[in-house]
């Protein structure tokens, strides 16, 4: 389509400087590569931000995350949750404040951008829990949540783009759907490579449509399922109530049962009263 390549054309000519990631959460991402991070460490890096440092602290003391005791500080989250969850909460917290717009079309195609995302941050999270692979539950959560971060920066660059009075035909919603198929990928393996993430959480954002993926990747596995899974309830920009998970191939690798599937509905379902 002319309009993607022409936006991809503007997108290669501008800096990626636009705010889809919270620098805290990023340094956090970064700091837990090391081999001698301390718990320290993550707490003094979180308590830079303050404001982030709260929310931190009020969802890791919400129904999705509290133990019997309550956390007063930030420091004692980080011991009960541990710093892998904290992180997950840092991006969580700082990705809910940037899904928004001043731009009525943008700002719709954010919210649901978010509550898609949401959901798949969780419903993968509980997944890799109820399959077998609990050691990989965190990486799940972020790898969900990150999974359409092409679409969050499409969105920031049109944005931009439409204040400076260049692709303001880009902002009709049909037109948006079809520059998020051809692009958010590539634009979303641009940011992760750029921002120099995992490589665990960059496969899935080049992956997770790829009928061709690696099934050894079981975060990729489940961050699939559960993206379908969301476009099954239209959880999201898109709906396809004829989608049937029992017969998708994702389903088959993690060996679920129908009660298992329809479980997983259910939490997706849940997710959305429980958005930050």
């Amino acid at each position: 389509m002319a309009l993607s390549l022409t936006i991809r054309r503007l997108l290669g000519n501008q800096p990626i400087d636009l705010p889809v990631f919270h620098p805290i959460a990023l340094r956090l991402v970064h700091l837990l590569q090391t081999t001698d991070f301390t718990m320290g460490q993550v707490t003094d890096l979180v308590n830079e931000d303050q404001s982030l440092a709260g929310q931190i602290l009020k969802m890791s003391n919400s129904p999705m995350y509290i133990g019997r005791v309550r956390a007063e500080t930030v420091k004692e989250a980080t011991v009960r949750l541990g710093a892998q969850e904290i992180t997950n909460l840092a991006m969580a917290a700082s990705q809910a404040s940037l899904h928004t717009s001043d731009n009525r079309t943008i700002n719709s195609f954010m919210q649901s951008l978010w509550l898609h995302s949401h959901a798949c941050a969780l419903g993968s999270r509980w997944l890799m829990r109820r399959a077998g692979y609990p050691q990989h539950a965190d990486q799940a959560y972020m790898a969900g949540l990150l999974h359409d971060i092409g679409k969050l920066y499409l969105l920031k660059s049109l944005e931009r783009l439409n204040q400076m009075g260049v692709a303001q035909a880009a902002l009709e919603e049909d037109l948006l759907l079809e520059i998020f198929e051809e692009l958010h990928i590539e634009q979303g393996c641009r940011l992760m490579e750029h921002w120099n993430m995992p490589k665990v959480y960059y496969n899935v954002v080049a992956n997770h449509h790829d009928e061709n993926f690696d099934t050894q990747d079981i975060v990729l596995t489940v961050v699939r399922l559960v993206n379908t899974a969301c476009r099954m309830k239209g959880i999201g920009l898109v709906r396809d109530a004829d989608i049937d998970l029992a017969e998708q191939t994702e389903a088959a690798i993690l060996q679920l049962s129908q009660e298992e599937m329809d479980d997983l509905l259910d939490v997706l379902e849940d997710s959305q009263e429980l958005v930050i």
